[in-house]
């Protein structure tokens, strides 16, 4: 299994992470011949070189603009606008706009206005619609199966933009960065923009200092300021053992005996711990001292998660103690994808095993709905899906 890792150990931009993937191997010509599909080629230019940092070679890319005056400040729309009206892959404009709907709705949320009227200031301007979907279009190209990241260094002090001088990390990067596991202070600067925060937020499964990973090639994307630290982001392309089509995962296991609240809590307490980030909740009814019947609440949790979801096990239950456990989570490789039926598409995940489909479920809510929208048994649903989804898996298994 091929899979990116980013090491921010000085953080991330915008041009330190397409100088980081141009290093690691993506073409530069490749590049800009897809980033020119934007139709805005005119007003920048893009520059691609060899420098160093503190001893260590990387790529630097720049991105000038060649526009006079005023940067326009563009917000969402026009940005949207430009994207989908150009000819790039849907993967590329659909890794694009999710970025800029990250930034927007963290712009949203700390000035207190709706997100139509977010104007993007530096974000909004022509190099950073080049850093941000050119960072698409180089993940695009290439074609990894996981990517992974280490918890990010934000850096300290101040740094100014267009509200002002605001702390570092600024308002908005913090709010993109919201669930990700951070670092701070190495140097008094801002070392992760708000763009580098959210192509981190936008593509990276998991956040962690374990590299489980046999290294293939390494990556230098080198920023703009000297730092008494080498100022580059580090990548890493790498190989995992895939012989038996699994993934392993260290999680969480969290359990409490339950014997003195209302039953009917449960349901809700469920809710709130899967949006607090809970993998899986379960209930087992056991037998405690003295006879007394009770029930094991488990909750499976990633690490960066723990804490939100043992909060919520504190505050809604009747719980005043827990346990917890590290387990290792060893899974097929999935695929999510559709079929179509007569009565419209049902997702269905697919997994693997030794690089074959092996099994296939159809998502219930999406054959939930199909039944209720047609008035047709679920049952039938599920039977059409089985249909399409087996003749799936034996064209698959013949390619």
């Amino acid at each position: 299994m091929k899979v990116l890792y980013y090491d921010c150990f000085s953080g991330i931009s915008g041009d330190m992470n397409l100088g980081a993937l141009v290093d690691l191997g993506v073409d530069s010509a490749q590049l800009i011949e897809e980033l020119s599909k934007l139709r805005i080629d005119s007003e920048y230019e893009i520059s691609v070189k060899r420098g160093q940092k503190r001893g260590i070679s990387g790529t630097k890319v720049d991105v000038t603009v060649r526009q006079e005056g005023e940067v326009p400040h563009r917000n969402l729309q026009d940005i949207a606008a430009i994207i989908q009206g150009s000819e790039l892959n849907d993967a590329v404009k659909k890794s694009s706009l999710r970025m800029f709907q990250k930034i927007a709705e963290a712009e949203a949320k700390v000035h207190g206005k709706p997100i139509e009227q977010v104007h993007f200031h530096e974000v909004g301007a022509v190099d950073s619609i080049v850093d941000m979907v050119g960072a698409a279009v180089a993940l695009d190209l290439l074609k990894v199966d996981r990517i992974l990241a280490s918890p990010v260094q934000v850096g300290g002090g101040f740094v100014k933009c267009a509200h002002g001088l605001l702390p570092v990390p600024a308002p908005a990067t913090a709010e993109i960065l919201r669930g990700i596991p951070i670092k701070s202070g190495i140097v008094p600067f801002e070392t992760t923009t708000p763009t580098g925060a959210a192509i981190l937020a936008c593509h990276v499964e998991k956040f962690t200092d374990q590299m489980d990973f046999a290294i293939s090639r390494t990556g230098y994307g080198l920023g703009s300021r000297d730092l008494e630290i080498p100022n580059v982001l580090r990548v890493y392309l790498g190989e995992t053992p895939d012989a038996q089509g699994e993934e392993r995962e260290e999680q969480y296991l969290l359990e409490t005996n339950i014997d003195d609240m209302n039953p009917e809590f449960y349901g809700h307490v469920e809710e709130l711990l899967f949006q607090a980030g809970a993998l899986d909740v379960f209930k087992t009814p056991v037998i405690m001292k003295k006879g007394r019947p009770a029930v094991k609440l488990s909750v499976l949790t990633g690490a960066e998660k723990e804490r939100a979801v043992s909060e919520i096990i504190w505050k809604e239950t009747s719980s005043i103690g827990l346990r917890k456990c590290k387990v290792d989570k060893v899974m097929l490789r999935r695929e999510m994808t559709a079929v179509r039926t007569e009565w419209g598409d049902v997702k269905v995940k697919i997994s693997y095993y030794r690089g074959e489909p092996l099994k296939y479920k159809a998502e219930y809510e999406d054959c939930r709905k199909i039944a209720a929208e047609n008035r047709v048994p679920l049952p039938a649903v599920y039977r059409a899906v089985d249909l399409a989804a087996g003749k799936l898996l034996k064209a698959r298994n013949r390619g």
